[in-house]
């Protein structure tokens, strides 16, 4: 045997052991997520699912910035919305990867804390987006709509749109547990007007956010309370649902459906009159500040701190006296911006 096939197979025994002995980091390499160098600056992203358009336009908008910025953007994802153990494995690969910040939107505003003080124990900065842990400050910082805000203007809106007529209402929810679902649904009473154990309110169902789901619980619904006239959702998928089931009945058209997520497909629905109105959110703007805080972080050591606002604007084509709005022309300029 020549020398340097001695050496080649010396070199491919050193590697497999190495490998045996860091079984997590070739795993991590094979599977194309791309361990970082420790001079390069690498932002993990962590979102609900990679399937709701929401957090898919706040991924691009974090990998355009993070492209602009000349960093790497490393995106992860539960497999469905509430899979938080799905999360808390993204966030042990991310300090795996060596990344310098972590930007995520927790399914579970509190059973990812584990994981996020142990990625912070390693001088990684976290930084929530959308939703707020609890407590807040478990992370370093949260730049995400204030939901109680947006739940209160969609209730608001919709009680004024009934005008005159007896409210009955279903309300759609998410996810039992999360902190955005608990700060909508309790934004949407406060902003109508009601409480929990309100006669005006004739059902609920959870509908995890998704359009299927939601369409099946309001035709449930509708079986049981038929003089329903005002619907809260959670987000504009559930409200697709609901519309879709409304639209087989011949009074569909009179209730008033509320949403909040402002993307481009929402506020055409509202401007086709499917729902009434909805509450955009800008979580492009929320990922664009997350990457720059990371990267600010990295290269000069400044560290964001608390919870800012990154705003909500109440959409209709139906406007109401002393509820501030846009129409849904400038819903299209800036949807999700």
């Amino acid at each position: 045997m020549s020398l340097n096939k001695v050496r080649v197979r010396s070199t491919a025994f050193v590697l497999a052991a190495t490998c045996l002995a860091m079984t997590a980091a070739c795993t991590s390499e094979k599977s194309g997520s791309g361990a970082t160098s420790s001079d390069e600056i690498a932002i993990g992203l962590v979102t609900k699912t990679n399937s709701n358009p929401y957090f898919v336009a706040l991924r691009e908008s974090a990998q355009a910035e993070s492209e602009r910025r000349g960093v790497k953007l490393i995106a992860l994802a539960g497999k469905f919305d509430g899979d938080n153990q799905g999360q808390v494995d993204a966030i042990n690969n991310l300090v795996a990867q060596n990344v310098k910040g972590i930007l995520i939107t927790p399914s579970s505003s509190k059973g990812v804390l584990g994981a996020i003080a142990a990625a912070r124990a390693e001088g990684i900065l976290v930084i929530a987006l959308d939703t707020a842990t609890d407590p807040a400050d478990a992370v370093d910082a949260t730049f995400a709509t204030d939901n109680k805000a947006a739940g209160v203007a969609q209730g608001t809106y919709v009680r004024a749109a009934l005008a005159s007529r007896t409210p009955n209402v279903l309300l759609l929810d998410g996810t039992p547990g999360s902190t955005v679902d608990d700060q909508r649904h309790q934004g949407f009473l406060e902003g109508f007007g009601i409480t929990e154990k309100s006669a005006e309110i004739k059902g609920a169902a959870v509908t995890n956010g998704d359009q299927t789901k939601a369409q099946t619980a309001m035709e449930n619904l509708l079986q049981r309370a038929p003089g329903v006239n005002a619907v809260y959702t959670i987000n504009e998928p559930a409200a697709a649902g609901a519309a879709k089931a409304l639209a087989a009945r011949p009074d569909g058209e009179n209730v008033v459906v509320g949403s909040i997520d402002g993307s481009c497909t929402g506020v055409r629905n509202v401007r086709d009159g499917r729902f009434a109105a909805t509450v955009m959110q800008f979580p492009e703007k929320m990922a664009q500040l997350g990457v720059a805080a990371v990267v600010e972080h990295a290269e000069n050591g400044v560290k964001p701190s608390g919870f800012t606002d990154t705003g909500s604007q109440l959409i209709t084509d139906k406007p109401v006296p002393g509820v501030p709005s846009k129409d849904t022309a400038w819903g299209l300029r800036n949807c999700w911006g």
